[in-house]
């Protein structure tokens, strides 16, 4: 597995691309990201979203169009490709598969499992390759996703960094912004983070 990243927009939004036997996985695709991802991509096969905000989808549509690939999104949060809940202007962009909950899928033969950690948003997953997890704005080095936007739930945020801190395989991290990490490091702060959530902070 192949992993290539460029850091997109004034948000820095982490956009990836991961190649497996000469397949492409394009996760993330952010404002500014099509260019970047054309020329990067041989053979690309789609488009994955951790989640539905605007700086994570932003070139959805229009790398839908130019590549002719689909668009894969966890269910609860197709509405923000759509619709443009933020009203920041964002390209509206159709998935064309729905991912419900804690789910498996196989894309011409490379296996891709999206984990549900909502909180963040309420469809906001991981979707782990091997032993990599693209953690969207779930999990960042030191710190997770803020919990205080528009469809966004300090309960569900909790209930996520609970079942996250009781997973024993390791996994390397790839977050939606800033550096990456370890699914370990990361454990080792949970408890923090669950305190802080629940404090209301």
């Amino acid at each position: 597995m192949q992993i290539k990243t460029k850091p997109m927009g004034s948000y820095q939004t982490n956009c990836y691309i991961v190649t497996i036997d000469g397949k492409d996985l394009i996760i993330d695709p952010g404002i500014d990201a099509a260019s970047w991802v054309i020329k990067h991509t041989t053979n690309p096969i789609a488009i994955l979203n951790t989640h539905g905000h605007f700086d994570h989808v932003w070139s959805n549509a229009e790398l839908k169009k130019q590549l002719n690939i689909p668009i894969y999104v966890p269910e609860k949060d197709a509405f923000m490709l759509e619709n443009d809940p933020f009203g920041q202007g964002t390209p509206s962009s159709h998935p064309d598969y729905l991912i419900r909950g804690d789910e498996t899928i196989n894309i011409q033969g490379i296996k891709i499992t999206y984990r549900h950690f909502p909180g963040h948003t309420p469809g906001c997953s991981v979707i782990e390759i091997g032993d990599a997890w693209f953690s969207g704005d779930f999990l960042f080095r030191q710190s997770i996703g803020r919990w205080d936007f528009p469809y966004s739930s300090a309960d569900e945020m909790q209930k996520s960094l609970e079942k996250a801190s009781t997973i024993k395989e390791e996994f390397v991290i790839y977050p939606g912004h800033g550096p990456g990490t370890t699914l370990k490091a990361e454990q080792n702060i949970m408890p923090y983070w669950i305190k802080q959530v629940k404090s209301g902070w």
